[in-house]
């Protein structure tokens, strides 16, 4: 009996990420999402079954790839092709179905890195038993080393950028003991969330949200038959990437271009090399040129994003540098306040004993 799945547009609204690499955007979703309706209504396949497809199909390209003859390099470029669409598809599945596991996550991490391992020397192995050039096997070597690279930078930026939100709720929660934890939001999850927003005129918006926030305060105060109603509290919007975009003001529009075609702005990642080695390389016959131009653009945009890191850390220092002024600042208030109670006190007493 079929499952009662939704219609395939909002398939696609449950399935497809916000951000996602221009190759899957363009070359995988068309594919993968009708596939993923059709296979959650028709079949209980799993995820981690089609995750182990994935892999099965990958080595296969491998097989293929390890042959040599550019007719082999065709069919092992169209079977990786079709390994990587069901490799978006397991994800896609787990979603719909509510199927999802952390198992699962460390099943296609680990699946992903075997399969680029096994190809990139299938590939470059057939090619160097074919010419007998030297070059190939560097190039296997360069391969896996990229991608390994390439997956260790992405989660280490992820843990650094994880335990500064950390620390700055951490202040927060110290600052602010008597409000809701939950009172710091960030800049880019905002941005994430709305990605067919226009970006300058969300940050223009957040420019002078206090400002009519305090209109409106004030109009409510001076309604003396309206019904005194708390204000709904709103967070504090943290930005960590102030300083890049204070340095590239046109990534704002290319950003907001590219977001609202669900395509992440870094456009050469660990998917898009793969598929210039793997896929690119074969089908146009030319191994070494796709893979040491892939390589170079992906090392480019490693470097742009560690440069944003660097930038990142140093807005960091700076909202921590901020919350301590705060908390100084509202300490010496509190001082000022309690000098001044017991100054009235005393010169109360004073006019007393006059009296």
């Amino acid at each position: 009996m079929p499952r009662d799945i939704p219609s395939l547009p909002e398939v696609r609204r449950i399935t497809q990420k916000k951000r996602d690499a221009w190759w899957t955007v363009l070359l995988v979703d068309p594919i993968a999402t009708p596939l993923v309706r059709v296979t959650a209504r028709w079949t209980r396949i799993t995820p981690n079954q089609i995750t182990w497809g994935a892999l099965i199909l990958g080595l296969g390209a491998a097989g293929c790839f390890a042959m040599g003859d550019w007719r082999w390099l065709i069919a092992g470029a169209l079977i990786y092709h079709l390994s990587f669409v069901l490799d978006c598809m397991d994800g896609k599945v787990a979603r719909l179905t509510g199927q999802g596991s952390v198992f699962g996550a460390w099943l296609d991490y680990i699946f992903d890195r075997v399969r680029v391992m096994a190809c990139a020397v299938a590939l470059m192995g057939g090619q160097f038993q074919r010419t007998g050039d030297l070059i190939y096997v560097w190039l296997a070597v360069v391969v896996v080393f990229l991608d390994g690279l390439r997956y260790i930078n992405s989660l280490e930026i992820f843990k650094t950028r994880h335990t500064m939100r950390k620390q700055i709720k951490s202040r927060m929660r110290a600052a602010r003991r008597a409000q809701n934890a939950d009172d710091v939001a960030f800049m880019e999850d905002l941005l994430r969330a709305n990605p067919s927003a226009d970006i300058e005129q969300d940050l223009h918006g957040a420019a002078n949200a206090d400002a009519e926030h305090a209109e409106h305060a004030e109009h409510a105060e001076g309604d003396a038959q309206a019904e005194a109603v708390e204000p709904a509290p709103r967070p504090k919007v943290v930005d960590l990437h102030q300083e890049f975009r204070s340095r590239f003001p046109g990534y704002l529009r290319f950003r907001s271009f590219m977001l609202r075609h669900r395509i992440r702005t870094h456009l050469i990642s660990g998917i898009e090399f793969q598929m210039a080695v793997f896929i690119v390389g074969p089908l146009l016959d030319q191994v070494i040129g796709a893979t040491v131009v892939a390589g170079a653009l992906l090392l480019v945009f490693e470097l742009a994003i560690v440069y944003k890191l660097l930038l990142s850390t140093r807005d960091f220092g700076r909202t921590l540098a901020a919350f301590e002024q705060d908390a100084a600042e509202k300490d010496a208030a509190e001082w000022n306040a309690a000098e001044k109670d017991a100054f009235d006190e005393e010169h109360e007493k004073g006019l007393s004993t006059v009296a």
